[in-house]
């Protein structure tokens, strides 16, 4: 077994663990990754964030060949050439993970494919990932060498970022016509009916994607809403623009199982509310969309003795550091948003921390989380419940922009949603500040980052409601917002 020496080993090279050992490489640090996928990346580059948005930019092609004939331009779809449609799916992927491979080589940091498990005193072993015989090196030319045996590496620091899965569905595995989002972004076709359990970013992203190619698909919730947990206003426009594109939403929902139908696609069993009489819904496929697992029940995790909390996330503190000395951990496997943007600023964090630079933790309040659905759903900071719930603001209040007021919503033939919430800041002498944003229009993917910047900045609502913004934009509605919440409402009452 051949031994190696580095000042950080990373186990995982998605989102989090590639941010830690670009930051680290940068500080100086000799870094090592250890993947068990022959890519970089991780779930979000390969499996999720990036060949899902490139469907949901093909099928939004869709969309507005529908939403022009409103508008005079009379088109007719001839139809879907489903394996240029897979190409450009795979080019985007490949396109990004090779800018990735070359950026750390680039940065001098060393990568094997393997499967790493860690044991004591920091020693990290990689044996052969699951199907291949060897422990292979990423080489300079994209290839991979093969190494003989196994590796013992040894690290100053060890950085645990192995990412999760999608959740099973009680009672029954994956299989045939039961798909998780992997599978479902494997698809040849797009399917006639699908039938989705969740109502998650996860659930109603598939739903938009093929809603938008024709399918049929019909929502499973277990909630009276969709994005349950998130501000109900938003969440209830969306419902509503949903169903308007003809999406079919079932609330309490309870699955009580799903088998494979008589003829192909599958059945789901399920019940409503209070009531126990058992319905059956059938389509072509049907998606698992309640959530992700953390990878952390590979034995190594318990054997180590890294400390985990009940729902099997590793307990960090607010730089990473788990119980164990000079062991860190990040992304998908620590309590908090499952997502590459948090998981990159982590990975920046604890890079930082390792190399003596006094770095800021992350500020998980002002983490945007965004559904990429039609029309997307964006939302960053506290709802109003959670606000009047905490004993820091006073004064709490919750601005409403009506949306079709904005000229570009007009045009966009979509409606959708804009609040603020603000509240006066006993840390900051009762100044009034925006303490969360909730938007439901195409482009609140883009809109949400200005609104990141001003609750992460505690920017009082005065200062922040002089910003100018362009005309006409969608983002004229922070604007607005911010001054009728500021008591000088422009172009509403």
């Amino acid at each position: 077994m051949a031994s190696l020496q580095f000042d950080i080993a990373i186990i995982g090279a998605g989102p989090g663990g590639y941010s830690a050992a670009l930051r680290a490489a940068e500080l100086g640090k000799s870094v090592v990754m250890v993947e068990r996928d022959e890519t970089l990346g991780g779930t979000c580059l390969n499996r999720g964030c990036i060949p899902s948005k490139a469907l949901i930019t093909a099928t939004r092609t869709l969309d507005a060949l529908a939403h022009g004939e409103a508008m005079g331009i009379v088109s007719k779809l001839e139809e879907i050439d489903f394996g240029r449609l897979r190409d450009y799916r795979e080019r985007t992927v490949a396109t990004l993970v090779d800018g990735l491979r070359a950026l750390v080589e680039y940065r001098g940091i060393i990568v094997y494919h393997g499967d790493a498990s860690l044991g004591a005193d920091r020693h990290v072993r990689v044996v052969p990932s699951p199907g291949q015989d060897h422990v292979h090196r990423f080489a300079k030319n994209g290839g991979f060498d093969e190494i003989d045996g196994d590796l013992d590496i040894t690290a100053d620091d060890v950085v645990l970022a192995t990412g999760s899965r999608p959740r099973e569905l009680p009672g029954t595995t994956y299989h045939g016509a039961i798909v998780d989002s992997t599978a479902a972004l494997s698809l040849d076709t797009f399917p006639h009916s699908a039938v989705i359990i969740g109502s998650g970013a996860v659930a109603l992203e598939f739903a938009s994607i093929w809603n938008s190619a024709g399918s049929d698909v019909t929502l499973l919730i277990r909630k009276d809403n969709v994005l349950s947990k998130s501000d109900r206003r938003a969440a209830l426009a969306l419902s509503r623009e949903l169903k308007r594109r003809g999406i079919h939403i079932i609330r309490d929902a309870h699955v009580r199982g799903v088998d494979t139908g008589i003829n192909l696609g599958a059945c789901v069993h399920y019940t409503l509310g209070d009531d126990d009489e058992e319905r059956t819904i059938c389509a072509e496929i049907v998606l698992g969309a309640i959530g992700r697992t953390p990878n952390t029940d590979e034995p190594w995790f318990a054997d180590s003795g890294v400390a985990l909390d009940d729902a099997g996330m590793v307990v960090i503190d607010a730089y990473g550091r788990t119980n164990l000395d000079h062991v860190w951990a990040l992304g998908d496997i620590t309590a908090g948003h499952a997502l590459a943007h948090r998981a990159f600023a982590q990975g920046l964090v604890v890079a930082e921390t390792i190399a003596g630079l006094d770095a800021r933790p992350v500020n998980e309040d002002a983490i945007a989380n965004i559904v990429f659905s039609s029309p997307e759903f964006a939302t960053v900071g506290l709802t109003l419940h959670d606000a009047q719930a905490d004993a820091r603001y006073a004064d709490v209040k919750e601005t409403v922009f009506p949306v079709m007021s904005n000229p570009r919503m007009v045009m966009s033939g979509t409606g959708g949603s804009f609040s603020i919430v603000t509240g006066r800041d006993a840390e900051r002498d009762g100044v009034e500040v925006v303490l969360g944003v909730h938007v439901v229009a195409p482009d609140a993917s883009d809109m949400i980052a200005e609104a990141q910047q001003i609750v992460a900045n505690h920017t009082p609502l005065h200062e922040a409601a002089d910003a100018i913004h362009p005309h006409p934009t969608f983002s004229e509605m922070i604007g607005e917002t911010l001054l009728k919440a500021d008591g000088r409402p422009l172009h509403t009452r």
